[in-house]
């Protein structure tokens, strides 16, 4: 393992039950400058997990961050698509794309029989 002093490596979840805590937490981290947020071992989220994700981009535009969320779970990926926010909560994430990108175009069979 790097030296990271990532403090969300420690987040398992992202739900309405710990949002506030979770969201403090990361703000505390942006303005102490981290820009990289390791999201892999959250496993459960809900709709609130999206407005953390949303306020922490805010206050890492405010802090003139520009935050890298990593490693985001598939079922997060899949709310903040629902809501039509993935480009806003994570720029660099492929899947956030205009479905230009090959992976978005595989589960479409186009075939008439």
């Amino acid at each position: 393992m790097s030296a990271s002093t990532d403090t969300m490596q420690s987040l398992t979840s992202l739900t309405v039950s710990n949002a506030t805590v979770a969201l403090e937490q990361g703000v505390a981290a942006i303005r102490a400058g981290q820009a990289v947020f390791d999201l892999s071992k959250v496993e459960a989220v809900d709709s609130a997990a999206v407005s953390v994700l949303l306020a922490w981009q805010r206050a890492a535009q405010e802090a003139g961050l520009a935050l890298e969320l990593k490693n985001l779970p598939a079922n997060l990926k899949s709310l903040t698509k629902l809501y039509g926010v993935c480009a806003l909560v994570s720029p660099t994430l492929a899947e956030c794309g205009p479905s230009s990108s090959p992976a978005a175009d595989v589960p479409q069979h186009h075939h008439h029989h």
